[in-house]
């Protein structure tokens, strides 16, 4: 690791600070399904996960951090100012909507943030629009995919199962560990990726690194970190998941882990940073719709609708604020 000034060192442990809230906000999409049909204990499951979260990063390349990092923002043009007032904004934001129990989008939180926070401080011409536009393309149709996937999964599982006996609910339940395994592997490979790109945005804006070069330490550090805040668990979100949607079988919890692990991954590998809140409960919204439409509670749909389209916005204004005054000292 590089000597770095303390105003760099800082904005790593704000970053570390967002990737940890990321893997404890975003444990519940994980494990919730799993322990919603009760294939596994609460504990055993997110321990399983958080250890496919560390080694996801390691596995599947940069590509969702180069995006982050150098596809959105001109790199040249911001200061440290922005990146820092981007990551509060985020964590903020996952703070609140991990207190109302909202399972909101650490990735348009951080998108937002860096928008709000680079237009205030440069205007709009530091904006990459091509990037830009590859982020929200991504951020928009993962949900609406999401939700394709488990409908189509969980219609050919019905299929292949039919006239099976009560027994085959064991091979799900079992099942369900080699899926979750995968949900988390892709889930720490996208979303630890949104850290390592912010921590490398800052550090070739502090001009310690000459170009965007994500560093084998920086993929450590993000790796661990999310995978602690996996390991300890956002509680009151695996209840939202697991249980307000509808009542959740093992054929339910099988199904839904492969479709989003298969969008997750997917999107991981193009370089598209995709929210794995949405793509794992529009999924689930898709395995309920496939039995039968009236069985999902639309309602909570709903409000987690509303939470998605807020994040943005809510965590732009934000970061335009908190730029204002931390530029003044960065």
């Amino acid at each position: 690791m590089p000597e770095m000034p303390f105003s760099v060192l800082v904005l790593i442990a704000f970053a570390l600070a967002f990737d940890f809230l990321n893997g404890f906000h975003d444990s519940s999409n994980i494990v919730a399904t799993m322990i919603a049909s009760r294939a596994v204990n609460g504990r055993l499951a997110l321990a399983i996960t958080a250890i496919a979260e560390f080694i996801g990063p390691f596995l599947f390349g940069v590509a969702v951090a180069t995006t982050i990092g150098s596809e959105v923002l001109n790199d040249a043009e911001i200061r440290l100012a922005v990146v820092m007032s981007a990551l509060l904004a985020s964590i903020i934001w996952n703070i609140i909507t991990w207190w109302l129990g909202i399972p909101s989008s650490s990735s348009h939180a951080l998108i937002g943030g860096l928008i709000g926070a680079a237009v205030v401080q440069n205007g709009w011409d530091v904006v990459k629009m091509s990037g830009l536009i590859k982020v929200l393309t991504a951020l928009a149709i993962s949900p609406p995919i999401g939700l394709a996937a488990g409908y189509l999964v969980m219609k050919l599982v019905l299929f292949l199962a039919r006239g099976a006996s009560p027994s085959i609910n064991v091979l799900f339940k079992s099942g369900q560990i080699v899926t979750a395994l995968a949900l988390a592997l892709s889930h720490g490979t996208n979303d630890a990726q949104k850290t390592m790109g912010i921590i490398t945005l800052g550090l070739v804006t502090a001009k310690v690194l000459p170009v965007f070069e994500v560093p084998l330490w920086v993929v450590a550090i993000s790796a661990s970190a999310i995978a602690l805040g996996t390991w300890v668990g956002g509680w009151r979100l695996i209840k939202t998941i697991g249980g307000k949607f509808f009542k959740i079988r093992p054929v339910h919890g099988f199904t839904t882990q492969v479709a989003s692990a298969g969008v997750i991954l997917a999107a991981a590998l193009l370089g598209g940073p995709v929210s794995t809140t949405q793509v794992v409960s529009s999924s689930l919204m898709g395995v309920g719709s496939a039995e039968r439409v009236s069985k999902v509670r639309w309602t909570t749909a709903q409000q987690i609708v509303i939470a998605w389209i807020t994040t943005i916005p809510a965590s732009a204004i934000m970061a335009a604020l908190l730029v204002i005054f931390i530029g003044r000292w960065i």
